[in-house]
């Protein structure tokens, strides 16, 4: 992936100039409109607060607000409540890991300035990062450079544009999972194992990837019939999948193990400060010193099932009520995105779907490994990405989809390059030219301009009605999440 190519440097000149956009927005908003007051987690700030905190505090405050809190509290304070086991530590460790660097800057900002700031530029670099993973794992996988560019363009104007900047941790998700899925691609197994790991470690739909080192590791086994010994590589096969299956289990089993010394074993609790007690006591929040909780008499002690049971109601079919057709309404567009990817996907490839990529049809035309989005490799991000849509649809609040599938799979940004580059007629008379260099300037009546979203952008009237729904519902999340998230307003 280093050096990068031409095309990488566009994909990330265009990632750092919507990072830099998105910043300035969620400023502006924040500034001119008045914060609502909702009832979410709302901890004291302990530390006195400064004028160089006040200022961070207005540049960079629409960054903190819902789940941000959580983790920038965990950054602070440590899981001093039973509900921020919600919340992986991998992101608040990166947090305290950026706020060291800031070390040089406590005489001037206090704790949770600092924290801030290291959320804004760690989220920002993991948002870059993450962006020439995607275009580097699209070029292996699609083996077609103007859709995988086209895909990590894309990336850079998502519909989940807030929670990647914001203090959440889907960015850096984001990152180690696509980073993940290009190691693996290469062949190199144990990197993308740790990476994967890694990611576990985030965020608890990390381990859903397990299923690409099973996938890769059956794919192995079938092509070595019939050359190898069939037993042994049998043998081997079980022995591997158990490994895959406990290195990406360990992160989270690590995590409910340090859950339960902390609320179910005598002695373990930690002091906290009156402050933070008294909104404990005020708002209900179960501390470790209080009565055992139940969940730690139960055969299997997992803090986090519990939680997402009694905290946030998550449960299968628990959230098809009326009064959430509003929330079914904000992710019925990338539903329908991923939807009819999938089902693009698999009437294309309808002997691949049945014997899972396994075994090539007998009529080579129909199996065809064409490139682009209908490769033959693209099929085990389809089966990832309908089971995260088929498993956030029914047992999930589902507004949260757009962020979920934004920072988890390759395929709701490859499907909408597929559909621009074959399409938009701007796009296909680049197709026609022969020789045509991937980056070389794309003057749809704008002179020097290197970036095709943006030509697309610039020339909006002529664009395809495709064009238009896919630009239009990317940039319209991408504005009204910054609009509404930075002021406390219900976009989740």
């Amino acid at each position: 992936m280093w050096p990068l190519n031409p095309s990488q440097k566009e994909v990330l000149r265009f990632a750092v100039s919507c990072r830099a956009l998105t910043l300035m927005l969620q400023a502006l908003f924040n500034a001119i409109i008045p914060d609502h007051h909702a009832e979410a987690f709302s901890p004291p700030h302990l530390a006195p607060s400064g004028f160089m905190d006040q200022i961070v505090q207005s540049l960079l405050g629409g960054l903190s607000r819902w789940d941000a809190e959580h983790f920038l509290f965990i950054a602070e304070h440590g899981y001093l409540y039973e509900h921020n086991f919600a919340f992986f530590p991998g992101f608040p460790l990166a947090l305290l890991i950026g706020t060291e660097l800031l070390r040089p800057l406590r005489g001037l900002l206090n704790q949770r300035s600092c924290l801030l700031i290291s959320a804004a530029s760690l989220n920002s670099l993991f948002f870059l990062l993450a962006a020439v993973a995607l275009h580097d794992l699209g070029c292996l996988v699609l083996r077609c450079p103007r859709q995988a560019f086209y895909a990590a363009l894309l990336f850079c104007l998502s519909p989940a544009n807030v929670f990647l900047t914001a203090g959440y941790s889907e960015a850096l998700f984001a990152f180690l999972t696509f980073s993940a899925m290009g190691q693996l691609e290469r062949g190199r197994v144990l990197t993308s194992g740790l990476l994967f790991a890694l990611a576990t470690g985030v965020r608890s739909n990390g381990l859903v990837s397990v299923g690409f080192l099973l996938y890769s590791q059956c794919q192995g086994f079938f092509s070595s019939l019939g050359v190898l010994n069939p037993l042994r590589q049998l043998f081997k096969l079980l022995a591997s999948l158990c490994l895959s299956v406990l290195a990406l289990s360990l992160p989270f089993a690590l995590f409910q193990y340090y859950a339960y010394t902390q609320f179910c074993l005598p002695g373990s609790a930690h002091s906290i400060p009156k402050p933070l007690m008294q909104l404990a006591v005020d708002k209900g929040y179960r501390i470790a010193e209080g009565n055992e909780p139940p969940w730690c008499s139960w055969d299997l002690p997992l803090i986090y099932s519990y939680i997402q049971d009694v905290y946030w109601n998550v449960g299968f079919l628990r959230y098809y009520e009326l009064k959430q057709i509003p929330n079914f309404l904000l992710a019925a567009p990338v539903t329908v995105l991923v939807s009819c990817a999938t089902w693009t996907y698999v009437t294309t490839h309808p002997w691949l779907c049945l014997t899972l990529g396994l075994q090539r049809g007998k009529n080579k035309t129909l199996e065809k490994p064409n490139p682009g989005f209908h490769s033959p490799q693209v099929f085990v991000y389809m089966v990832h990405a309908s089971v995260l849509l088929l498993f956030g649809g029914l047992c999930m609040h589902v507004q949260v989809l757009t962020r979920f599938l934004g920072s988890s799979t390759p395929f709701m940004y490859w499907f909408p390059a597929y559909l621009l580059q074959n399409q938009e007629p701007l796009l296909r008379s680049l197709e026609k030219i022969p020789g045509k260099p991937l980056m070389e300037d794309f003057t749809l009546g704008q002179k020097g301009l290197r970036n095709p979203i943006m030509g697309l952008l610039y020339n909006w009237k002529t664009c395809s009605p495709v064009t238009r729904c896919i630009l239009g519902y990317f940039l319209t999340y991408w504005l009204l999440g910054l609009l509404l998230h930075c002021n406390f307003l219900p976009w989740t």
